[in-house]
């Protein structure tokens, strides 16, 4: 199965964006704070709670013409980057940090 197809059907199983380590969301439907890893990129991805607080900063707004997936892979925001590569690679997901 294609990358695209694994990550409509990751999204597709999901059935709301307060999500376990392990789903794939989209960016802007994020609701949560953690640890996340941009699914076409392997980018690292760090959400602290004033990042979902509504109202607080910094809040991280990204536009384009394709939605932007992303793997959860910890409840922690701050995850350290060794343990992220590892926890990225659990998951099966590119590592590009």
């Amino acid at each position: 199965m294609s990358n695209a197809k694994t990550t409509q059907a990751a999204y597709q199983n999901t059935n709301s964006f307060g999500c376990a380590p392990g789903t794939c969301v989209p960016f802007d439907s994020i609701q949560e704070p953690g640890t996340y890893i941009c699914n076409w990129s392997g980018h690292l991805v760090r959400i602290p709670e004033d990042g979902v607080t509504p109202g607080r900063s910094p809040l991280i707004n990204m536009i384009g013409c394709e939605p932007l997936f992303v793997t959860k892979i910890s409840e922690n925001p701050f995850v350290t980057v060794t343990k992220a590569r590892l926890m990225a690679s659990n998951f099966d997901l590119p590592v590009n940090f």
